[in-house]
């Protein structure tokens, strides 16, 4: 630890005499995370700390506000460019190679090799943006270092999640080439596991790395350098260097996940204020980070094959409904933000009867994000939006039941369309990707499928069409026997580290293998359909609504030209709202006539789902049928598109008219 740095603090210490003064800990958090939100790994290790290490200084540097700032000055970078970086390229590693020019002291750094990749596969713009950055970085690390080095820290904590771990890396080297006796400490989601080990063993600047859950090992291994720096095989998970030869050891990861109630709260003070300082305060508007539980309940039982989530730590946990939302009310009331991200990877199905009620009586009027499952109902989806939900990421990744089924999603595709009409009922926006490429999935599974998307093009489209690709911790990964062998590293890692193979294996998260699944016609006529769909969106509509006695359809779609239809049979109307779930032919039939329905035959009900099909008015999947139709409310207004209605005096007066 840095001695000489205690030593002048201590001078001015209130602490009882001999007692040793506490760390002083300057935890960062680098490109490439997101601007608009804290961090919310470091705002739990600040509390942790703060609570747990007497004595104890703990200040978060948002590096990535300060990188904007930063090269904003010098060079002409926008929201949409950082955004680049941090999510549009992740798959490709760029954030990571503008960063390795620093780590490696070189601006030239693998620069040949990035023309061979990249120089005929990007816009001119991109390209000339990735090579100025790689070229300007080292300068913003030096810069950096020597902040963070003035405020003499004895350690130095940096995160790794998503393109951190390089940015990282270079900055954690220049700190220890300022102040040698500095202790570095690297943590987070790039840590979990062999990436840990492989980071401390290749780096070796790189004192220690803290593999899994961080709250409580953070402090332990805090406490014992402060102490005099011994018993660290103590500390789960954690890797260190052996004093007699400085090769790595690695501590055994704990086989037990934290308990709930040991999920510590996070600190966020600092954050807000440095944004409203940042100019990236005129690019987005801030969101608080908040996490109810960890893990994933769903794949405890059926693990997804292509999702590598989690990492090491599948159990799920979740906080008790009256602790989370005491977090939540804290947070907004500290901070006054209202918009919400909540990190959980699924929802706890309890917080819906046991938790969101709670939430809609204390009337903060939230904006929250939350990844849920998508087989939810209508009525569990109110509750969401009544509670200030406004976005929801269900995991729709196709509308093919057999590639569900290959995936282990554990739903059909009937659910996951049921899901995107239900959500524009409640008016949730629901944000999903198709995605391709599953060992056993053929172009007949997608072929009935692509038929049907004009049928859903007032539906949320999907973002995007992509082949998966292998990650760490998948059963894709772990289990080679289900369609994937010979894997090999992302051709990114390559790209940034002078490392073999070997260790470029155990330091990626992203691989590559054989591709399995549809080949690139069908993948194309996706991506063209998926085009088509997110192009008619704004402009299609529609929507049903239930008048009792009869139910009125309201239809705008380019691939049906009828506008208005009144479903008045005592069948229709029956069948219709039947189908508001998944049915087969025969169970609709059945339940029709067991209603005593005239007319409920096999015949009559195989008509009506001929004709509705052809109308558009229903999706078909695996035998079953759903009615694709959401309620008419007012949320439709939500997607005119002004310049359309600029000199349009009879179009104004049309939508007044609906709106009141």
């Amino acid at each position: 630890m840095n001695t000489a740095t205690n030593a002048e603090r201590s001078a001015d210490s209130t602490t009882v005499a001999g007692s040793v003064p506490g760390p002083k800990v300057v935890l960062l958090n680098m490109p490439w995370m997101p601007i608009d939100v804290p961090s919310l790994a470091l705002g739990i290790l600040k509390r942790a700390v703060t609570e747990n290490v007497p004595g104890s200084e703990v200040e978060v540097v948002h590096a990535n506000l300060d990188f904007v700032d930063w090269i904003t000055d010098r060079y002409d970078f926008t929201h949409h460019d950082y955004h680049y970086f941090a999510a549009l390229t992740y798959f490709q590693g760029l954030g990571d190679w503008v960063f390795s020019s620093a780590l490696y002291d070189d601006p030239d750094w693998r620069t040949a090799e990035f023309d061979e990749q990249f120089a005929e596969a990007m816009t001119a713009e991109e390209y000339a943006l990735n090579r100025d950055l790689h070229a300007l970085v080292p300068e913003f690390i030096r810069g950096l270092a020597e902040q963070v080095a003035a405020m003499g820290p004895d350690v130095v904590g940096l995160t790794s999640t998503y393109q951190q771990t390089v940015a990282g890396l270079a900055l954690a080297k220049e700190v220890k080439r300022l102040l040698p006796g500095v202790v570095t400490v690297f943590g987070g989601a790039n840590c979990d596991g062999p990436q840990g080990e492989a980071l401390h063993r290749n780096f070796a600047w790189v004192d220690y790395v803290i593999r899994g859950e961080g709250e409580v090992t953070f402090p332990q291994l805090l406490r014992l350098l402060q102490s005099g720096g011994t018993g660290f095989e103590s500390v789960p998970g954690l890797c260190h260097r052996r004093p007699e030869d400085g090769s790595t050891a690695a501590n055994p990861m704990s086989s037990r996940p934290l308990p709930p109630a040991a999920i510590v709260a996070p600190d966020y003070d600092g954050y807000f204020e440095r944004l409203e300082e940042s100019r990236a305060a005129d690019w987005v508007e801030p969101r608080l980070v908040v996490e109810g539980a960890r893990g994933c309940w769903w794949g405890e039982k059926h693990h997804c094959t292509f999702c590598g989530l989690n990492g090491s730590s599948m159990e799920f946990r979740s906080k008790s409904p009256m602790r989370f939302r005491e977090e939540i009310d804290g947070l907004v009331r500290r901070h006054q933000i209202l918009d919400m991200f909540v990190v959980d990877n699924i929802l706890d199905m309890g917080y819906i009867s046991a938790l969101l009620p709670r939430i809609i009586e204390d009337g903060h009027d939230l904006r929250m994000q939350y990844e849920i499952k998508s087989n939810l109902r209508r009525p569990q989806l109110e509750v969401l939006a009544r509670a200030g939900l406004v976005h929801v990421q269900p995991g729709i990744e196709s509308l093919d039941s057999r590639v569900l089924q290959i995936m282990d999603k554990g739903v059909t595709g009937c659910q996951n369309v049921r899901m995107l009409r239900d959500g524009a009922s409640c008016g949730l926006s629901v944000s999903w990707n198709y995605l391709y490429g599953f060992p056993g999935e053929t172009d007949a599974d997608y072929e009935p499928i692509l038929d049907q998307f004009p049928a859903l093009h007032h539906l949320e489209p999907a973002g995007g069409a992509a082949r998966i690709v292998i990650e760490r911790f998948s059963p894709y990964f772990n289990r080679p026997e289900l369609g994937f062998d010979g894997l090999l590293p992302g051709r990114q890692y390559s790209l940034i580290h002078d490392l073999p193979e070997s260790e470029l294996f155990d330091l990626a998260y992203l691989f590559e293998s054989k591709p399995q699944g549809i080949g690139r016609p069908m993948a194309d006529r996706l991506d063209e359909a998926l085009a088509t769909w997110q192009a008619e969106f704004r402009d299609s509509r529609l929507t049903r609504c239930d008048l009792g006695e009869e139910i009125l359809l309201t239809n705008q779609r380019s691939a049906f030209p009828w506008e208005h239809l009144r479903l008045v049979r005592p069948l229709d109307v029956a069948a219709f709202r039947l189908l508001d779930q998944p049915h087969t032919p025969t169970a609709l039939t059945r339940k029709l006539a067991e209603a005593g329905l005239p007319g409920a035959d096999q015949e009559a009900v195989s008509l009506l789902l001929r004709e509705w099909f052809a109308l558009g008015l229903l999706f078909r999947d695996d035998g079953h049928y759903v009615q694709v139709a959401p309620d008419a409310t007012n949320d439709e207004l939500l997607r005119i598109d002004a310049r359309r209605l600029l000199g349009s005096e009879a179009l104004v007066e049309e939508l007044v008219g609906a709106a009141s």
